[in-house]
């Protein structure tokens, strides 16, 4: 008599998809190793689960895991969590905004996962001077391409790493000093052709604002995640910016947006290095 399978212990791809979007919704962030102990698969099997869930927007696919929809889009997502959303094109993002860092400027950036990985990509810069809200870019930079290191004080959001409150230094004496750079590099949440640059905090818009006022340059950086709806805050329109660095072409009509305000889009395509033009020779 032929060998039958009893139904109730097969797990459909379709069921155990269901039980590991369940899974990661309730975990929040699991690693490639815990999801196949828990289902009894092999990691690349999970790994082909998870990246038709990630197409499908179940889940946001990490380096090494998953990471729950909801945890993604909580408005105080984690630094932490953050780091691993992304990373391969944030770091090419990094990579190509950092050509446009010239040795001995002055820059401002502010807080989030890509502003820090463009200071992983300044090693062949020096004398820089660079004025942020952002707690982790003085562990991230080596002090041999500073000049000087400045932090904007305020109130301290420990989720983000950041602090939030007036661009602002004063002097010896108490008095608030007139502040400008070369460069603003400016990590915003979305892109959107209807509502500009936007942030999910009305605190931080309205600091990158100043940011961006006080720059010669603007450079957004943004991947293409964030080519979506407008979030709470808007921090500028598109023209505020000089280019929109990202790692892929934005669609058609932010694309004619962009184009439109004067906004060069420079693409950090996979296994393209990125040019050199903004290291003083």
């Amino acid at each position: 008599m032929a060998n039958r399978t009893n139904p109730s212990t097969v797990r459909l791809p379709a069921g155990r998809k269901a039980e590991l979007v369940a899974y990661v919704a309730e975990a929040e962030q699991v690693t490639v190793a815990q999801l196949a102990q828990h289902f009894d698969v092999s990691p690349d099997t999970v790994r082909r689960d998870l990246h038709q869930l990630h197409k499908e927007g179940l889940v946001v696919r990490t380096h090494g895991g998953a990471v729950s929809v909801d945890a993604v889009a909580a408005a105080e997502k984690k630094l932490d969590v953050r780091l691993q959303l992304h990373t391969d094109e944030k770091e090419r993002i990094g990579a190509l905004a950092a050509t446009l860092v010239s040795s001995n400027s002055v820059l401002m950036l502010n807080a989030g996962t890509t502003t820090l990985s463009v200071v992983r990509h300044l090693s062949e810069r020096h004398g820089l001077t660079i004025a942020t809200n952002n707690l982790r870019i003085a562990t991230e930079i080596s002090p041999k391409i500073v000049r000087d290191l400045y932090l904007f004080g305020g109130s301290v959001r420990f989720a983000g790493q950041s602090t939030v409150g007036p661009v602002s230094l004063q002097s010896p004496g108490g008095k608030d000093l007139r502040l400008r750079c070369d460069l603003a590099l400016i990590s915003v949440g979305a892109v959107s052709a209807q509502g500009g640059y936007s942030t999910s905090n009305l605190a931080e818009a309205v600091m990158m604002g100043e940011m961006m006022d006080r720059a010669a340059r603007v450079a957004i950086l943004a991947d293409s995640s964030k080519f979506t709806e407008p979030l709470f805050a808007q921090v500028a329109e598109l023209d505020r910016a000089d280019y929109l660095v990202t790692d892929a072409e934005p669609p058609g009509e932010l694309a004619e947006a962009l184009e439109e305000s004067g906004v060069e889009i420079l693409v950090a395509y996979a296994d393209q290095a990125p040019d050199r033009r903004g290291i003083a020779q």
